[in-house]
């Protein structure tokens, strides 16, 4: 029979998952608490929750979401979760904040919205920009073209344009 505190804490894991498009589970075994909250604080920063969870409560907590089935199998051990929105800043948050903690903090995953990445994809994902500055780029990337074929039809008659404003200025010279 699941008690009143469990109930809750079910409840606010579920609030999690659902905020979140991104989870980063790692091992924390060997962490003291004051390291814990060192990493809370440095994580929240960058809008990130962190929190030490029970497997088997995760697990209720996430059998109606649709990242369960890439979420199991990485609750192994003792397991604490960063829930993150932003994919490439979350992954990059966990692993600046847990890098004193190298030795001891080893990251077993991750979920990006309904699928699994090992720990050497949390890495790669981390060295990836933000996702703002990602559609920048994709945005520079189609706009450039656009803009020289503007330029190349622009030229034309911004030719001809100057060269009826150096006619006009010879007939101008000429008539004086």
């Amino acid at each position: 029979m699941p008690t009143e505190a469990k109930r809750e804490t079910i409840a606010s894991l579920r609030a999690d998952l659902d905020a979140s498009r991104t989870m980063i589970v790692s091992e924390y075994r060997g962490l003291k608490v004051k390291e814990i909250t060192e990493i809370r604080r440095a994580l929240r920063k960058s809008d990130v929750t962190y929190r030490v969870v029970k497997n088997r409560l995760m697990r209720i907590a996430a059998q109606d979401n649709p990242a369960a089935d890439a979420l199991f199998p990485l609750l192994t051990g003792p397991s604490a979760i960063a829930f993150g929105s932003d994919e490439a800043a979350t992954a990059k948050a966990v692993l600046d904040a847990t890098r004193p903690y190298a030795k001891i903090v080893k990251i077993t995953g991750g979920v990006l919205g309904t699928r699994a990445i090992d720990a050497d994809g949390v890495t790669k994902l981390a060295t990836l920009p933000s996702r703002e500055v990602l559609l920048v780029e994709v945005l520079g990337a189609i706009v450039a073209p656009l803009s020289t074929t503007a330029g190349l039809f622009d030229a034309p008659l911004r030719d001809v344009a100057g060269l009826f404003d150096a006619l006009i200025a010879q007939r101008d010279g000429a008539a004086a």
